[in-house]
């Protein structure tokens, strides 16, 4: 596999690093959350060298994105796209990535668990490990095709328990549209024995909900606060130069982007931000800790999102 690894980048953007690789000319794969809302993000290949990258698509719906880059060699290796049709549980698999957004090309072997359902999305369950900043990253067969594209690994009591995206539904967005949206047939199977399990409820399904419960409780506390910090930016607004970058929930949430800010130095326009920063750092804070207190609790990443949409809280940052 060691010839899989020129193909294979992080991915760095102001909230935090993932993985990602060539799998077409100047064109690089990964997760929707890894690029989040940013349009430009930087590419580390595994030489070190660094080069910017532009989202040319996303989609939400199975968290995949693709990163166009300009000045990459002609002679940049690719890796072969397989397709999750032909995959079968117990078969050998390798995912590689930059474990914890620091060890770059770290490789980790595995097996394929079982194949399941989420939402409209394909996903190859796996017990290769599966660490944050592995994310985007590619989950390869024996033969080295991309299978899937590494996504999350669930948190908590479960061990040797990650999802890939099968490579399939990147496919549409390589070829510049949408999504393939179509299910992937495979062989594997969930086992009957193991099916009557997931009728009924678990410790790790009440720990889950219960954390859901108390996230939905903070988050909506912490938007009646936002909305307050609205008011506040509006003010500024009025009475100095301020540059806001559009996309937001709320428009502030770029002080944490570096993508809003003054564009004077009036003095009094400087002391409002200073404290309209100040009263965005505890929004922050708060904020964090209830993502920290979720994903402890098991909360799916999926479901984080979700509340936080229904709020009008939704920002790149939460999910790193």
């Amino acid at each position: 596999m060691s010839n899989s690894i020129p193909a294979i980048v992080s991915i760095e953007t102001r909230e935090g690093r993932g993985s990602g690789f060539f799998a077409a000319p100047r064109k690089v794969v990964t997760n929707r959350h890894v690029v989040g809302n940013n349009v430009s993000v930087t590419l580390r290949l595994s030489s070190g060298q660094t080069l910017p990258g532009r989202v040319e698509a996303t989609s939400s719906d199975f968290d995949l994105a693709i990163v166009g880059v300009d000045g990459v060699s002609s002679t940049q290796p690719l890796l072969p796209l397989g397709t999750a049709a032909g995959v079968r549980s117990g078969q050998e698999v390798i995912a590689i990535g930059l474990a914890l957004g620091v060890f770059q090309n770290t490789v980790t072997r595995g097996i394929i668990s079982g194949v399941r359902r989420m939402d409209r999305a394909t996903v190859l369950q796996t017990d290769a490990a599966i660490n944050p900043g592995n994310s985007g990253g590619p989950l390869l067969n024996r033969s080295g095709q991309v299978i899937g594209i590494n996504t999350l690994k669930i948190a908590g009591t479960a061990e040797s328990l990650g999802f890939a995206i099968a490579i399939d539904h990147a496919r549409g967005l390589l070829s510049g549209g949408p999504a393939s949206q179509s299910p992937v047939n495979s062989t594997a199977t969930i086992s009957e024995a193991l099916a009557p399990a997931f009728n009924s409820r678990s410790s790790t399904d009440e720990m889950r909900d219960e954390g859901l419960n108390a996230y939905d409780k903070t988050v909506s506390a912490v938007a009646k606060r936002a909305s307050q910090l609205d008011d506040y930016w509006s003010r500024i607004k009025q009475s100095c130069s301020v540059r806001a970058a559009a996309g937001y929930d709320h428009e502030w949430f770029g002080l944490w982007d570096a993508r809003a800010g003054l564009s004077d130095p009036d003095s009094s326009c400087v002391s409002a931000l200073n404290d309209l920063n100040a009263l965005a750092a505890e929004v922050r804070s708060v904020m964090t800790q209830a993502q920290d207190n979720a994903r402890r609790a098991s909360v799916m990443p999926g479901q984080l999102r979700d509340v936080r949409r229904r709020y009008r809280m939704d920002w790149a940052g939460w999910d790193r």
